[in-house]
């Protein structure tokens, strides 16, 4: 069914009937070589007419060439008013007449016409306004017209700057090179089912009414830059295609406005779609679109909610730059969506699959969702979206930068955090952790430090503090996993965040954390900071980076219940060492008191025993007391041993050094176990 009937039903204010199906495309073929290029360009050929139909046309047809056997229709051109032949077939005389008749301004009605380029220069050149020397056309229709030969003259750019004052249909016609720069619609366009064998160039044209271009091929560049559509755009179904390897096919809207809603509901794209600069004041739907190379939406406008869910892209998706008015959800399966600067003045949720998302210096102004879908997209079908396209992509989705991004409103959902820089973001204190979000990891295992081992255990660290170890490291750093990874893609000069940015950095995620009660999570970003701490020259005293040294090398900053056992266990035997050494006398004597009774007075005298270490210092006996007096002391209580100077003096020490240890060995563990 054409759209034809319905345009001209009702030509001032035409509503898109849901579902409409697009006409057919016809015999005729609108070719034209393109300027510079001859016949014999293979990419520029005309496409050859499909067999003749026996369905003659719903207009009344000129029928000329009949033939009862080859082509009972004959020509489909529609008949001039007045005459029993179609614009082509009149005779000379005639068509002078008729040409003579129209003025600028004029209905032309000529589907199905055959022109030559002799005979399209003829009747633009009497459609020409003297004031602009362009066409100017009323009510239009050359559906399945044939436009042959190399345009020469005025025919050569095509309606180029023509103005249509009626509605212009073109549905259902086959173009090769189609000119319709700087053209104005000043009522419906219809070019529904048209297929564009050439270049489609509609640069600067003006769309005031309804512009149909529902199930439109366009097989090379199509292009609508800095268009103008006043009231509804639809290309739902469109086709966007590459016709060959000599252009790079293109479907560029840059600069474009939508006045009304624009729809490219289940729009196929196998070149590079352009929307730069592109301003939607009406409602965007992009659902089910297919982009098989990338989509460019930078610095576009969308001023109400839009549809831009689901749509999948086998390159980039580019949001860069772009603004949201009004709340949007984008449902995208992309290789990568970059979105540097774009802004949400409303809500916004991204739901997304394979991508890898940049969001620098984006501007959130209300609440945003960023998750990982982990099912195919459901389309409005009932079906899911076609993914083959990007099959080999693993679907995890990966955010690499929140740089300079106020992170006070935004919700992460199991996103892949490897590879995120956070330095220059703001409010990260009160980002939103949900699912299963992974940072990268250090490098586990024994390394050294030129004679001095390592033992570095897992945890959770920010991809900063990887460049930072890397770039610390120099050109000696190891590959992973037993090095750190250096940022990809920047040159050695380009220095990663100081410690002290790193420590605010870590301080304010793990803040976040804890208010989402992943106290696991918070420990490593503890960790982290205080790493950070350690190893700033800048902020940190010398006196501060020492006891914070100390606290590290005892403990893990409280966080390494191994270490602190370690060192519990090296304390306690020191002090069974020290003990048996200095600490127990090598006899136990009980005191003795000895006296004299002089009348009702007696005198007692009180011997000392000796505590001196003679003899065999290495016995199971001295072993055994030895561990009694440091088990006591690990839980500050007195053992009752009788000991020497030097082993009362063991012997409190320890009493202030292993508790603390111990503390530090179960402060550790709650860390780890707490909710």
């Amino acid at each position: 069914m054409s759209l034809a009937p319905i345009l001209e039903a009702s030509a001032a204010g035409w509503v898109k009937p849901p579902g409409q199906a697009a006409r057919a495309p016809s015999r005729f073929v609108l070719s034209a070589d393109y300027e510079g290029h001859g016949a014999a360009d293979p990419l520029r050929a005309v496409s050859p007419a499909p067999a003749p139909s026996t369905q003659p046309p719903v207009w009344d047809h000129c029928g000329h060439g009949a033939d009862p056997a080859t082509d009972p229709v004959g020509c489909r051109g529609f008949r001039v008013p007045g005459n029993a032949v179609c614009l082509a077939h009149l005779s000379r005389r005639k068509l002078r007449r008729y040409l003579a008749g129209l003025a600028p301004g004029a209905d032309v009605d000529h589907s199905g016409t055959p022109f030559t380029e002799a005979l399209l220069g003829s009747l633009l050149h009497a459609l020409r306004d003297p004031d602009t020397h362009t066409a100017r056309i009323g009510r239009a229709r050359f559906m399945d017209a044939t436009f042959t030969g190399a345009w020469a003259g005025f025919g050569k750019s095509g309606f180029a700057g023509a103005t249509f004052i009626g509605p212009a249909l073109f549905d259902g016609a086959t173009f090769g090179l189609a000119r319709f720069d700087g053209a104005t619609f000043a009522s419906e366009a219809g070019f529904s089912g048209a297929t564009f064998t050439g270049d489609a160039c509609f640069g600067g044209a003006k769309f005031t009414g309804y512009a149909a271009f529902g199930e439109a091929k366009f097989n090379f560049n199509a292009s609508f830059n800095q268009a103008t559509f006043t009231r509804d755009a639809w290309f739902a179904g469109a086709t966007f295609s590459s016709g060959g390897a000599w252009f790079n096919s293109s479907a560029s809207f840059d600069g474009t406005m939508f006045n009304s809603s624009a729809s490219f509901d289940g729009t196929t794209f196998t070149g590079d779609a352009r929307f730069d600069g592109t301003t939607f004041t009406g409602d965007a739907d992009f659902g089910r679109a297919t982009f098989a190379r990338d989509a460019w939406f930078g610095r576009a406008s969308f001023a109400v909610p839009s549809h831009l869910e689901p749509l999948v892209c086998s390159g980039t998706v580019t949001l860069s730059g772009a603004v949201f008015e009004a709340p949007v959800t984008l449902e995208v399966a992309a290789q990568e969506v970059h979105c540097v600067r774009t802004r949400w003045e409303s809500t916004a949720t991204m739901r997304l699959r394979y991508a890898t998302v940049d969001l620098s210096d984006a501007v959130l102004s209300a609440p945003m969702a960023v998750t990982a879908h982990s099912t195919a997209f459901a389309t409005n079908l009932g079906g899911t979206l076609d993914e083959k396209m990007l099959i080999l992509i693993a679907p995890d989705v990966r955010l690499t930068s929140l740089q300079g991004v106020d992170a006070a409103h935004m919700v992460l959902a199991d996103i892949d955090l490897t590879t995120c820089l956070f330095s220059r973001a703001f409010h990260l204190d009160r980002l939103r952790l949900e699912g299963r979000c992974a940072f990268t990891r250090t490098p586990t295992g024994l390394h050294w430090r030129k004679i001095w081992p390592y033992w570095w255990s897992r945890r959770r660290t920010l991809a900063e503090e990887h460049h930072w170890r890397a770039h610390r490291a120099g050109a000696g750093n190891p590959d992973p996993p037993r090095g750190w990874q250096a940022r990809s893609g920047l040159p050695g000069s380009v220095r990663p965040p100081k410690p002290e940015y790193l420590a605010a950095t870590y301080r304010q995620l793990r803040k976040a954390f804890e208010d989402s009660k992943n106290e696991p999570g918070a420990a490593d970003f503890y960790y982290g900071e205080m790493e950070m701490r350690r190893h700033d020259l800048a902020g940190t005293t010398v006196i501060e980076r020492v006891l914070v040294r100390a606290y590290w090398l005892l403990s893990g900053y409280g966080l390494r219940a191994s270490r602190a056992l370690l060192w519990l266990g090296l304390a306690m035997s020191g002090t069974v060492l020290a003990l048996m050494l200095w600490g127990l006398p090598t006899t136990v004597p009980l005191p003795s008191a000895t006296g004299t009774a002089t009348g009702s007075t007696i005198s007692l005298k009180t011997d000392k025993p000796d505590l001196s270490i003679t003899g065999d210092r290495w016995t199971l006996q001295r072993a055994d007391r030895a561990v009694r007096v440091s088990v006591n002391a690990v839980v500050f209580r007195t053992s009752g041993q009788n000991l020497t100077r030097a082993g009362s003096y063991v012997e409190m020490v320890s009493k202030i050094i292993e508790p603390i240890l111990l503390a530090l060995a179960v402060l550790a563990v709650r860390e780890r176990v707490k909710r």
